[in-house]
């Protein structure tokens, strides 16, 4: 890190004066952290090196304003210390808690400063524990804000306010948006916290603009100038939509359960329709061996054939149910999984109907599921 002379020279004299550590604690131990103008840099520099001079001879009020027209010219942690340290000494507390406080923010991370900021901390906690604290948080982002009508920054804030113990008012102000404000009251030592909510502000022209009222039916129409913001047409606030209607699963888990239940039912009758069509398979091939069939069967062979068409009958009747039971499950899986997966409206409610399609063909089935809503 690059230093100016000035910075390493007063970093010499802090680490060599050991017999006047009140002067060392004075001196500044880093560069500038902003730049200024050559001459800004100039004239501060001259009122620094007189207000740290006058310090070290004890003169604190003549330090304190050569000090503080530095910091107006450049506002750096070396200046905020220094000042801070003066404030101190002369017992203005608040003011030296607010800028011993800048300066611990923006401490350099130097080998060299822990001795100085160890004593920046003892004396901001010294002061602290004289005055009140604000923690002020701004609703909008550049929002000037005020303690008792005196300028303290923009939003966000960096740090607290500090503020004698007492009643304070706090304000945030910025174009485009309503002033916000706050009393609080803090104790010595005691910090407050103070939330500035800013809303929008209305333009006069929503503020003035006239109310237009259709009369329903009849399409007349009347206007009101003047009306309050909160009746206008243009800048009238939008009621909310309602939020979606809570969903029910009862209806999806009474289907899916009956979908469940339609699959072991057809899974069952395909089991039965084909032991049955096994059966019959096997007293047909054994009608087939004792003569041409069971057309003009004889009287030993028709019982057979009375038994084959039964067994036939039941493996026919069976696979219909199982189809019937397979597309019944299907059907209220189907819709379940509508219910549960279609959004619902805030207005309207949508009903989901399902039709099944069957195709059937000689050697296999399909089933084909069309959703209508």
């Amino acid at each position: 890190m690059m230093m100016t002379c000035r910075s390493f020279a007063l970093l010499f004299t802090a680490a060599t004066v050991i017999v006047a550590p009140e002067i060392a604690a004075a001196q500044p131990v880093a560069p500038r952290e902003a730049s200024a103008s050559a001459d800004a840099a100039a004239r501060a520099d001259a009122f620094y090196r007189r207000g740290l001079r006058l310090y070290s001879d004890g003169k604190y009020v003549e330090a304190e304003a050569e000090l503080q027209s530095a910091w107006e010219l450049n506002p750096t942690f070396d200046v905020a210390y220094n000042l801070g340290n003066t404030k101190y000494q002369l017992k203005k507390h608040k003011e030296a808690a607010q800028y011993l406080s800048h300066a611990l923010r923006h401490w350099p991370l130097m080998k060299a400063a822990a001795k100085l900021k160890t004593t920046a901390e003892k004396r901001l906690a010294e002061s602290r524990a004289q005055v009140g604290a604000l923690a002020v948080t701004a609703g909008a982002p550049g929002a000037e804000v005020l303690v008792d009508g005196k300028a303290v920054g923009k939003a966000p804030l960096e740090g607290e306010v500090f503020v004698e113990p007492g009643e304070h008012r706090v304000e945030a102000r910025l174009e485009g948006y309503a002033p916000a404000s706050q009393t609080v009251k803090v104790a010595k030592g005691g910090t407050a916290e103070v939330t500035l909510a800013m809303a929008l502000a209305k333009s006069e022209a929503q503020a003035t603009a006239p109310v237009v009222k259709t009369d329903g039916g009849t399409g007349a129409s009347s206007a009101h100038a003047g009306a309050p913001a909160a009746e206008l047409a243009p800048g009238a606030p939008v009621e909310p939509a309602s939020p979606p209607q809570q969903r029910s699963w009862v209806p999806v888990i009474a289907m899916g359960a009956a979908s469940v239940v339609g699959l072991g039912v057809g899974i069952g009758m395909t089991v039965a329709s084909r032991n049955a069509r096994s059966d019959a398979d096997a007293q047909r091939a054994a009608i087939l061996s004792r003569g041409p069939g069971c057309v003009n069967a004889p009287s030993d062979v028709a019982s057979a054939c009375d038994a084959f068409k039964d067994t036939a009958g039941r493996a026919e009747a069976f696979g219909t149910g199982a189809l019937v039971a397979y597309v019944a499950s299907g059907a209220l899986a189907a819709g379940a999984a509508m219910y549960a997966l279609w959004p619902r409206s805030a207005t309207t409610d949508s009903s989901v109907g399902v039709r099944p399609i069957v195709s059937l063909a000689t050697s296999e089935t399909m089933v084909g599921v069309v959703g209508a809503w």
